[in-house]
């Protein structure tokens, strides 16, 4: 790893390793596994299987973001989200809501989420900066380039880790200018959001570039998504994987990340990523401290 680990959040607690973050999808048609967990029962139950399995903390979702979406309204959102969140919380569990909508934020908040992790960073509405600085919460600014529906569109880029960089700094920018402390922020680079395959690749070979010169904790999303799915098929012209067979390949990634220093991976499945973490963790302890001075026998 480069530099200093940088993996402690102000709010939230020190894990000494990469966090893993188990995802809830309250919804019926995320890309993975929409409608599996769409009620609060169910939700809750898979949640607390999640922490069960490793998970440090629980993102719950309650809006589809896969590409081509259309957003769910306001009120369906907030049914689907805030129970779960209560519930969760009612069990000990550290939740954080994925959510674009600064109410829907502010009622998971006040019902017990301890991170707002917004895949817009605050630019889907207006009003999330200032909820998320008046709660003194974390916040996850993730880089968008707009809405589900026509985001492919967007995946334009002449140097994807440079055009990333800078406009997440931008994005950070905003978010503190707003009153959200920097301390508070955790970046995500958005595989999958406006990118084609060869922009997430790129990413992922960049992560202590995106981590050093952003200089913020780095959040990882690459749970089962499609360039994953481009890699898996193969140059044979094969049919990708189907989203639910792509999580060795998920685990693959939350490896690399830990490895180049990321605060966190988000994962559909838990048990796997959770090894991956303790793993890198382990041989980074037995490797010791980076020798100075150089050196050696020749």
């Amino acid at each position: 790893m480069s530099g200093v680990p940088l993996r402690t959040v102000d709010g939230l607690p020190e894990w000494g390793r990469c966090a893993v973050m188990g995802v809830v999808n309250v919804t019926p048609d995320s890309f993975s596994d929409g409608g599996r967990f769409f009620d609060t029962a169910t939700a809750v139950k898979r949640g607390l299987a999640l922490v069960h399995e490793g998970a440090d903390l629980v993102d719950v979702g309650g809006e589809s973001t896969r590409p081509g979406a259309q957003r769910v309204d306001e009120a369906e959102e907030l049914r689907r989200v805030v129970p779960v969140v209560r519930g969760l919380v009612g069990e000990g569990v550290l939740v954080s809501v994925d959510t674009m909508r600064a109410s829907v934020a502010e009622q998971a908040v006040a019902a017990g989420a301890r991170l707002v992790n917004d895949v817009s960073g605050g630019r889907a509405d207006a009003r999330m900066v200032p909820v998320v600085a008046d709660a003194g919460v974390p916040f996850v600014v993730m880089h968008w380039r707009g809405q589900s529906a026509d985001m492919n569109s967007r995946a334009v880029y002449g140097d994807v880790v440079r055009e990333v960089v800078d406009e997440l700094r931008t994005a950070v920018d905003g978010a503190v200018a707003g009153g959200v402390a920097a301390e508070r922020i955790v970046v995500d680079p958005g595989l999958g959001f406006a990118k084609q395959a060869g922009h997430d690749l790129a990413l992922v070979a960049a992560l202590s570039r995106l981590r050093a010169e952003l200089g913020r904790p780095l959040l990882v999303a690459a749970s089962r998504k499609r360039f994953l799915g481009r890699v898996l098929a193969g140059p044979d012209g094969a049919a990708p994987p189907p989203a639910r067979e792509r999580d060795a390949a998920t685990a693959a990634v939350t490896a690399l990340a830990a490895r180049d220093g990321a605060w966190a991976v988000r994962v559909h499945e838990v048990r796997a990523s959770a090894d991956a973490v303790r793993v890198v963790a382990a041989v980074g302890e037995a490797a010791g401290p980076v020798p100075h001075g150089g050196g050696g026998a020749g």
